[in-house]
C-alpha cells in the first residue's frame, strides 16, 4: 500500500511523541509461544533457539509490531546465584534467595550476560528474531526485573520488605539496589547489542499492590530514574512494566525518564493517559485472563474500543494485554483482538482515531 509504513516506524513514530497511521500492537506471548511449540516448559525456556522459533512463529500467524521476548521474571536473579524452579505448565519461579542477610553484599558478583545461564540463552533469542524481522517489526528485549524487584528475588521477597521498614537498614539497601541496577543495566544493554530496538524492566514488587507509595518513592523510583538517564546515553528505549492498580504512583512512574509504562487493566485510564501525556506511551492495557483468555470476540471488541477511545488520541499507545498471556489463551482471541485493534485503532491526521466500518 503506497505510504504503508513498518511496524518498526510505527512504534518508533509513538515514542518520539507522534501519531502514526494506527495503534501499535505488542504481544506479550511467550508463555502461549511456549505452549505452541510442543516442547516440556523447563526445555523451551533455556533455549535460545526455541524460543526465537516460537515468536517467529507467533509474529507470521498474527502480525502484531511488537515481539517481547522473555522467559519469566527470574532470569537475572538465577544468572545472580538464586535458585529457581522450571515449571511443567508456566514460567520459571525463584526457590531460594541467594543471600541470607544485607551483610553478605559482598559475595556478590555482576554476572556476565553472555555466560550466565539462562541470560545467554535468551540473548541468542533476540539475536536470532532481530536478524530475521530486521526493521519489519520491534524487538522488545527484556532486562528481566528491575532493581527493586531484582534486589527483593537476591535477598528474599519478604526479608527484603521487612528490611525496608527499618532505617537501620537503609545504606545496605541502597548498596543492593546499586548493584541490581549494574546488573540489570549490563543485560539490557547486552539485549541492544544483539539486536532489541527496545529493553523493558519488570517491577511489580514495587507496585502499590505490594509496596507503599512512599517506599516506591524512596527505593524504587530513584533507580528507574537512573537506569533510563543511563540506557538514554546507548540510544535504548526503556519500558517499566508494574502489575496491579498503580494509579497512585503513575505520575511518578511518568517522571523516571522511561519511554514506556508497562501497565494493566486495574488501573484508572483516564488517570493514566492524564499523567503520560506529552511524557511516555503506554503499553497495555487489556485483561490477559478475564478478556483474552476467557471472552469472547464481543467482550474482546467491546474492550478494545473502550481502551483505544480513552488511551489512543493524540498517540502515545501500544495496544495489548497488560501482562503476561496464559498459555491456554486462544489463538482466535488473539485475532479477535488485532482485528478489533486494526478496526478502531486508525488515527485521522489531527491525532483522533476513527472508527473503521463502525
Amino acid at each position: 500500500m503506497p505510504g504503508a509504513i513498518s511496524s518498526l516506524e510505527r512504534v518508533e513514530t509513538v515514542l518520539r511523541g507522534g501519531v502514526p497511521d494506527r495503534v501499535p500492537i505488542h504481544l506479550h506471548n511467550f508463555m502461549m509461544c511456549a505452549l505452541a511449540s510442543g516442547l516440556p516448559f523447563a526445555e523451551y525456556f533455556q533455549s535460545g533457539d526455541a524460543m526465537a522459533e516460537g515468536q517467529l512463529k507467533a509474529w507470521r500467524e498474527y502480525g502484531h509490531d511488537v515481539l517481547m521476548l522473555e522467559n519469566g521474571t527470574v532470569a537475572l536473579a538465577q544468572a545472580c546465584g538464586c535458585e529457581v524452579e522450571y515449571l511443567a505448565e508456566s514460567a520459571p519461579v525463584l526457590l531460594k534467595p541467594v543471600l541470607k542477610s544485607l551483610d553478605d553484599l559482598d559475595s556478590l558478583t555482576a554476572p556476565d550476560p553472555y555466560k550466565a545461564h539462562p541470560l545467554a540463552a535468551n540473548l541468542k533469542a533476540t539475536r536470532l528474531v532481530a536478524r530475521e524481522v530486521g526493521n519489519q517489526a520491534c524487538v522488545l528485549g527484556r532486562a528481566d526485573q528491575g532493581p527493586f524487584s531484582l534486589a527483593a528475588m537476591l535477598l528474599g521477597v519478604e526479608n527484603f520488605l521487612l528490611a525496608l521498614t527499618d532505617p537501620a537498614n537503609k545504606e545496605k539497601l541502597h548498596a543492593l539496589l546499586e548493584y541490581s541496577l549494574e546488573v540489570v543495566y549490563r543485560y539490557a544493554v547486552a539485549q541492544r547489542d544483539e539486536g532489541a530496538h527496545i529493553t523493558s524492566i519488570g517491577e511489580s514488587l514495587a507496585g502499590p499492590d505490594v509496596s507503599s507509595p512512599r517506599m516506591y518513592r524512596a527505593f524504587e523510583w530513584p533507580y528507574a530514574g537512573k537506569l533510563s538517564r543511563r540506557l538514554k546515553e546507548t540510544r535504548l528505549p526503556l519500558a517499566c512494566h508494574i502489575c496491579g492498580n498503580a494509579n497512585a504512583i503513575v505520575a511518578d512512574m511518568a517522571e523516571t525518564g522511561c519511554e514506556i509504562l508497562e501497565l494493566d487493566y486495574k488501573c484508572d485510564m483516564p488517570t493514566i493517559k492524564q499523567a503520560t501525556r506529552g511524557k511516555c506511551a503506554i503499553l497495555g492495557v487489556l485483561d490477559p485472563s478475564g478478556v483474552l483468555a476467557l471472552g469472547d470476540p464481543d467482550l474482546i471488541q467491546q474492550k478494545v474500543r473502550e481502551m483505544i477511545l480513552v488511551l489512543a488520541p493524540g498517540g502515545g499507545l501500544i495496544a495489548g494485554p497488560g501482562c503476561a498471556l496464559p498459555p491456554t489463551t486462544p489463538r482466535a482471541n488473539i485475532h479477535a483482538m488485532i482485528e478489533a485493534a486494526h478496526r478502531f485503532g486508525r488515527y485521522l491526521p489531527d491525532g483522533r482515531v476513527v472508527e473503521i466500518g463502525g
